[in-house]
């Protein structure tokens, strides 16, 4: 689509090409992307599927001749997108089960109850902490929509989150609207979906648990805060199967991950944010879209020597088709993330390791065979072009040295391509030793950080003009 796109804009007639099923996301993209109405035309069937002969036949009987439909302008543009109702407009009136329902059958809703959004419940969320309820920190491409307070808000009373939460979910919409993280992946098959980290000194006070059940719902504030980012995705950038939405599977909502401050400051290292240019201090949120996870039980061991080898084999059992992130889909972007108990942080911070040495060590121990990983971005692929050995891609400068140290096929080799490619978390039961390990879907919803700003707004305060001096 964007290369249609940079086509249209330097007025050169295009069509866009895509497989079956995604005529809906192509069209929404090019809607987002304010040219709506693109001409498509359909591939017939998976291309991972069918034989070289039967796309070819396929392509050539059925594409080709919509593919000249559309350059020859034969074919009508698909419709424009449907009118939407006005940010202050009453949709729907009735008792709370009607409107539930109401929702429910116009995909407003994720299906659980909500709150009905009223206009009163709206403003008086807005207004508790003096925000402009028009303020608009971008534009959703993936649908084109303003991200607004006001939008903000409509979705934070339906997912029952409090008013004082308010800032958490302007600095995550923030993200939303960052370039570098890539909101318009969200829909991708894989169906990897958004974690947020929560970091800073005021997290406990707003309602955050970092203890025991951390990524569990039941905590309010973590529950509504990651509820609310289903519904705006939703609601706001367009991610239902009727728009956006190509998940096979997908994932539940994750609540919001909040670590625990107190052991961070206790072995002495920072919170997650400040990796990604935060200062520690400030609270902050940092997201990303994870794909696969599990749990490491029972790590044992009094120091980090014993650990360290379990902590990497978790780390490498969640790497499967992620790695075309090291190399393939993209060079260098997987970053998974490592959580870690406050009892396992503490064997670390006891033995004087920073979080830098933990990573570093990491990259010696989370580690896989040359063979395995060559077949998981080529054989197993067909998203890595050419699928070259790792030591002709080491070779051509794509990958680090580290994966081309011998010709052994069964050599371990690193799953990510430095060090600090691993994100470490502190969070959970402090009283028990386990970690949980997520594996990340790269730029398709890159790790972005943004603090927080809790204080009272001013948006809609008054200067109140000088007095000139006295003569």
């Amino acid at each position: 689509m964007r290369a249609s796109i940079a086509a249209e804009a330097a007025g050169t007639p295009s069509v866009s090409i895509m497989c079956d099923g995604f005529q809906g996301q192509a069209s929404a993209t090019g809607r987002g992307l304010g040219y709506d109405g693109l001409p498509l035309a359909v591939t017939v069937g998976h291309v991972d599927s069918q034989s070289a002969d039967l796309m070819t036949d396929n392509f050539r009987t059925k594409t080709v001749d919509q593919v000249i439909a559309g350059l020859t302008g034969e074919v009508a543009q698909a419709a424009g997108a449907t009118a939407e109702p006005t940010a202050i407009e009453t949709v729907a009136s009735g008792s709370v089960d009607e409107i539930n329902g109401l929702f429910v059958q116009r995909g407003w809703s994720d299906g659980s109850p909500i709150i009905p959004p009223t206009r009163d419940r709206v403003e008086s969320f807005v207004l508790a902490g003096g925000h402009d309820p028009w303020k608009t920190l971008g534009i959703a491409k993936s649908s084109g929509r303003d991200i607004t307070v006001w939008s903000i808000a409509v979705n934070a009373v339906m997912a029952g989150c409090r008013p004082e939460l308010l800032p958490v979910l302007i600095a995550i919409a923030e993200v939303l609207a960052d370039p570098h993280y890539g909101a318009e992946h969200s829909g991708n098959t894989t169906g990897a979906d958004a974690l947020v980290i929560l970091d800073g000194p005021a997290s406990a006070d707003l309602g955050f648990n970092s203890g025991p059940g951390a990524l569990r719902e039941g905590a309010a504030a973590n529950t509504t805060v990651g509820r609310w980012l289903r519904l705006y995705l939703r609601n706001v950038f367009g991610f239902t199967t009727d728009e956006h939405d190509k998940a096979t599977f997908g994932n539940s909502a994750r609540v919001v991950l909040a670590e625990d401050m107190g052991a961070l400051a206790e072995i002495g290292w920072e919170p997650v944010s400040a990796q990604f240019g935060v200062d520690p201090t400030r609270e902050a949120v940092s997201v990303a879209r994870m794909n696969s996870g599990a749990i490491v039980g029972s790590v044992f061991g009094s120091t980090p020597e014993e650990i360290l080898p379990y902590l990497g084999d978790g780390l490498a059992r969640i790497a499967g088709w992620d790695l075309t992130h090291v190399y393939g889909l993209g060079i260098g972007q997987f970053r998974p993330l490592l959580v870690v108990s406050p009892m396992i942080a503490r064997v670390f911070g006891d033995a004087g390791w920073s979080k830098a040495d933990v990573q570093a060590a990491l990259f010696d121990h989370a580690r896989i065979p040359a063979w395995r990983f060559e077949k998981l971005i080529g054989e197993w692929s067909n998203l890595t072009a050419g699928r070259r050995s790792l030591i002709e891609l080491a070779d051509a400068g794509l990958v680090p040295a580290a994966f081309a140290e011998s010709d052994d096929a069964d050599r371990l080799v690193p799953i990510v391509t430095e060090p600090d490619r691993f994100v470490v978390a502190v969070a959970g039961d402090p009283t028990r030793a386990n970690a949980y390990v997520m594996s990340n879907d790269g730029p398709h919803g890159d790790w972005t950080a943004k603090a927080i700003d809790l204080s009272f707004s001013l948006d809609l305060a008054c200067e109140a003009p000088q007095a000139e001096p006295a003569d």
